[in-house]
């Protein structure tokens, strides 16, 4: 049995973390409602509840194996909880970052590969 999961951030094509994903199934890009907020966590982003942004990532198709691996990776539960979504390709899980209590900038594009943050002015 295979599950679908959401990502968009390092496990993104082009993400330092997407090697991990090299054997899934990319279904395709996605950008979800806009519920959420992104934050800057400094290496990666973390995703929240409560906010107005939509988020874009990709869905892939994975293994159980490979969501062992992906949940180690975001020390699912302790650092990250998940949720199902719905996509084009049916639900998947995006995983919710739980902050601890650190104030942290938002990505207010919901793209941690072209992010910018909040405050932040691009240089000409």
């Amino acid at each position: 049995m295979r599950d679908r999961v959401f990502v968009y951030g390092t496990l993104r094509r082009g993400g330092s973390n997407h090697g991990l994903l090299g054997r899934a199934r990319c279904l395709g890009d996605h950008v979800t409602d806009p519920a959420y907020r992104m934050l800057d966590i400094g290496p990666y982003p973390g995703v929240v509840t409560g906010g107005g942004v939509a988020i874009r990532g990709e869905v892939y198709e994975v293994t159980p194996a490979q969501f062992r691996q992906l949940d180690a990776l975001e020390d699912y539960p302790r650092s990250y909880t998940r949720e199902r979504i719905d996509t084009p390709w049916g639900p998947a899980w995006i995983y919710l970052y739980r902050p601890g209590g650190q104030r942290l900038s938002e990505i207010p594009s919901g793209d941690w590969l072209r992010r910018q943050p909040a405050g932040r002015r691009a240089r000409r």
